[in-house]
């Protein structure tokens, strides 16, 4: 009866993994998890909803990306353009609040903006774009431009102190 009890949590085990191989293996895609994602953004800035947001994925409340509008000024900026899959990207960071900041990522080869850097610590700035929560420490806002896509379907920009880039 012992060697019996001591059989059964490792078939188990076994019968659950061999369950786990019939099912078909799903990649993390953005673009099943923006099914329920507002159609719309705040025509104003709207830090309070973002940061309503933050707290609902932080809580695991919420999933998928999401339309931000957001404004607050540039703490630091990354002064190189970083080159990734995606293209050439300009990175910046923007107070939402006295005590969060945020990350904004501007696809710059799909913008109509001079040679980055075009934003500079202390501007006032103004961002649509897509929220994006992977963890508490990869988390930010992209689709800063005006395109769209099959992935994101709203138009975004980015507004230094009242000129407007997209």
């Amino acid at each position: 009866m012992m060697a019996y009890s001591r059989l059964l949590p490792a078939t188990a085990l076994f019968l659950a993994g061999l369950t786990g191989l019939t099912l078909p293996a799903q990649a993390r895609s953005r673009y099943a998890e923006t099914a329920n994602v507002a159609q719309t953004v705040s025509p104003s800035c709207d830090n309070q909803d973002f940061l309503s947001k933050q707290i609902a994925f932080e809580n695991g409340e919420a999933k998928g990306d999401t339309p931000v509008h957001i404004c607050g000024k540039v703490l630091a900026i990354s002064p190189k353009a970083k080159r990734t899959r995606s293209g050439w990207h300009g990175y910046f960071y923007l107070s939402v609040s006295p005590t969060i900041s945020i990350r904004i990522v501007s696809g710059l080869d799909e913008m109509h903006a001079p040679a980055w850097p075009w934003v500079a610590k202390g501007d006032q700035v103004e961002v649509v774009g897509r929220y994006y929560y992977d963890s508490i420490r990869r988390q930010g806002v992209d689709w800063t431009h005006h395109g769209t896509g099959r992935s994101w379907h709203i138009p975004g920009y980015v507004s230094v102190n009242g000129t407007r880039y997209e």
